[in-house]
């Protein structure tokens, strides 16, 4: 049985549309790589490629979770300063490609996240449903975020990690996103 197809409109296609255009500049920048290439760190800094498509990826599950359960869908505690060793290192691996990672497993991951958060966009009852954010020191006490301002900060998130991205893919073989 074939899903229904919704029409979206007004803010939420803005919405969509915007994120659908920063996860496709993302996306680009690893386009043709090896998982060498996208596992290469071509800069000073220990960020890859493929390391940040699966940072990206696990930034818009947590947020669309929190869209729907709150502070605990984010799970896990926000002030590094509490973290053990443990828990760094896994932060850390967050960021690189690292066990049975492939570029192109990291994509597919990433795409199926990205259909569950458009799916979430265009289904929500509101986008002003709001949660409280959960402790952390780059949150304000006690703010509350809405839907709309989650969606604002998966786009945020992913436009910047273009930006990161694309300079690494730069460094690697002179390719651009633009230009």
């Amino acid at each position: 049985m074939n899903a229904p197809i919704r029409t979206v409109t007004g803010e939420r296609a803005d919405l969509l549309q915007s994120l659908r255009q920063h996860r496709e500049f993302l996306l680009f920048t690893v386009k043709s790589l090896t998982d060498e290439q996208a596992a290469s760190h071509p800069t000073v800094s220990e960020l890859c490629l493929g390391g940040l498509i699966k940072h990206v990826g696990e930034s818009e599950r947590g947020w669309a979770k929190f869209i729907v359960e709150g502070p605990a869908g984010l799970g896990g505690d926000f002030d590094p300063s509490l973290w053990s060793e443990e828990m760094q290192k896994e932060r850390a691996n967050g960021f690189a490609m690292v066990g049975d990672d492939t570029l192109e497993s990291i994509v597919a991951d990433y795409e199926r996240i990205a259909a569950r958060t458009d799916d979430l966009v265009e289904s929500l009852e509101s986008l002003d449903i709001a949660h409280p954010l959960p402790s952390a020191p780059w949150f304000e006490p006690g703010a509350k975020w809405s839907a709309r301002r989650a969606i604002l900060h998966i786009i945020a998130e992913t436009a910047q990690h273009a930006g990161h991205a694309d300079m690494l893919r730069e460094a690697i073989d002179g390719s651009k996103t633009m230009g």
